[in-house]
């Protein structure tokens, strides 16, 4: 790998193309690029809020092996009709949902993203995860791709949503409820 990236610039996009890993050309602002920068982006996001927890945390283990499988999901994105996100991922994604929300309160009301700036950030991830699941979407409209990668993204907003009240109400901090009353002028 280290030859392979030993020259950072190359000067080949400069024409607005970027290569694929199977080595064909596409436009810079091609879905499947979009696919592939907005995983990214989210991988980004989830490094950030990593960070804003001790390295000894069992969520920054659990961020930390997402952060893998979305490194994974932008390769697949890159190579036109591969496969590495399945439903092992997704099951994956499932249990550790199911086990961080058995402690939450029921919702009764919307929550509005902050509480600490670890589940601020946390909303921030979900929130590019969603984009993340509309881009995939879009590509699936023009391209032939891994159903199991939209699944993938749409249950990691969701374990990001569960992971985001947990981190609200870690040390008495609090989830802060959306008020009808208070979106009046």
């Amino acid at each position: 790998m280290g030859n392979r990236l030993s020259k950072i610039y190359t000067r080949t996009g400069d024409d607005g193309s970027t290569g694929l890993a199977d080595g064909n050309r596409i436009a810079k602002n091609a879905q499947r690029v979009e696919a592939m920068g907005t995983a990214d982006e989210l991988n980004c996001h989830i490094g950030l809020l990593i960070e804003t927890l001790d390295s000894d945390d069992e969520l920054a283990e659990t961020l930390r092996r997402i952060q893998h499988h979305l490194f994974d999901l932008g390769g697949e994105f890159a190579i036109p009709g591969s496969r590495v996100i399945g439903d092992d991922h997704i099951e994956w994604l499932e249990n550790t949902l199911d086990r961080h929300n058995e402690g939450l309160p029921p919702l009764k009301n919307f929550i509005l993203p902050g509480g600490t700036p670890a589940a601020a950030q946390c909303h921030l991830a979900r929130a590019v995860s969603r984009r993340a699941e509309r881009v995939v979407v879009a590509l699936g409209h023009e391209d032939s791709i891994n159903t199991a990668s939209r699944h993938y993204l749409n249950r990691l907003s969701d374990l990001l949503f569960v992971i985001a009240r947990v981190l609200a109400r870690r040390a008495g901090g609090e989830e802060i409820l959306w008020e009808q009353k208070k979106s009046g002028l």
